[in-house]
């Protein structure tokens, strides 16, 4: 037998295996398969990992800086998980929660933690309780109105290089001298309790200083008083050493109208500084001193229209405007009376 003719198994089978294994090799080896396969992996990893980054939730908002924020990412009107935050419990609501209860809980006390501190901190300035009292009556205008609070300090707190005794207070007659004015005039407006008034203190100038037994006749301004002599002058010698004290509306001293006998030093319970119009309406109110009509009419400074009998006319009736005042003698603590004896 011819040996070309005997089959070879290597031969025949061989160049078909050799194929197939190519073929294998190719699939196995392309590289554009391989780019294909990789990118497509690589999209399937992309792609799963922003559809993660798309559906997983935002984290919850921790401060009130976060929450605005989420707050106008989503619209005003859409709340931030309301539930998640109904349970973090009343601490955080109150210290976060921009309305309802909470919210105005914490503007009611914050408020009146405010006064506390502004109060405690008057006090340790002036040194007297209350450290401010509110304006009654009339008899100090025009340099102090009803409704006035007007600010005090204890006795020898805060003294003018003017004063002359430990109270700390100048009389007019020194002021003068000296060139000290408080509240438009000279000398310092007290205020003073007698023993036994009841009701309010009293809060006036104190004009000059008289001793016990001093005939203080002569030294009186005749304005204020109108006795001929000492003997027809109240409280004339003086039965006490102590202050004159007028009210800048009044007519006559306290002394000499029988409100008060020569202030002494002991009676004065503090020495007014400064003035702010219209908040001690807020304690007249409180106290009953004052009615809220009354406090309207004065701070607005509204007025009736009062009809005039017999004034008619072609238009209508006619009418004139009457002012009504608001003015009543009354007195703080928290609040004074500043009339003198109902004088003035």
């Amino acid at each position: 037998m011819d040996p070309d003719d005997r089959s070879s198994p290597n031969r025949s089978d061989g160049p078909e295996d050799a194929a197939t294994g190519d073929d294998r090799g190719a699939d196995e080896q392309t590289p554009t398969d391989k780019e294909y396969t990789a990118d497509e992996s690589r999209d399937d990893v992309d792609g799963g990992g922003a559809e993660e980054t798309q559906s997983a939730a935002p984290p919850d908002p921790e401060t009130p800086e976060e929450l605005r924020v989420a707050l106008r990412r989503e619209g005003a009107a859409a709340p931030i998980d309301e539930h998640r935050r109904e349970n973090r419990g009343p601490l955080y609501r109150f210290r976060h929660d921009m309305a309802g209860p909470y919210m105005w809980l914490r503007e009611v006390l914050s408020s009146l933690a405010i006064v506390f501190v502004i109060g405690v901190l008057l006090f340790a300035v002036s040194g007297v309780w209350p450290p401010m009292v509110a304006v009654e009556s009339g008899s100090m205008e025009p340099n102090m109105q009803v409704g006035d609070l007007v600010f005090v300090t204890e006795p020898g707190r805060l003294s003018p290089d003017a004063a002359t005794t430990n109270a700390g207070v100048v009389t007019a007659a020194v002021g003068e001298a000296a060139g000290y004015r408080s509240f438009g005039e000279y000398g310092s407006v007290v205020i003073y309790q007698p023993p036994g008034r009841g009701g309010s203190p009293i809060i006036h100038r104190a004009m000059f200083h008289v001793e016990a037994g001093e005939n203080w006749y002569e030294r009186a301004d005749k304005r204020y008083h109108s006795a001929d002599s000492c003997d027809e002058l109240r409280n004339c010698p003086a039965p006490r050493s102590g202050f004159i004290t007028l009210g800048d509306n009044n007519g006559a001293y306290d002394q000499a109208s029988g409100l008060a006998e020569p202030v002494a030093t002991e009676w004065v319970t503090g020495i007014a500084r400064a003035r702010v119009p219209y908040l001690g309406y807020v304690r007249l109110i409180t106290t009953g001193k004052v009615e809220p009509s009354e406090a309207f009419d004065a701070v607005v400074g509204s007025s009736l229209r009062v009809p005039v009998a017999g004034s008619t006319g072609s238009g209508g009736d006619r009418e004139t405007v009457a002012a009504v005042g608001s003015v009543r003698p009354a007195t703080p603590i928290g609040s004074v009376d500043t009339s003198s004896g109902r004088v003035g």
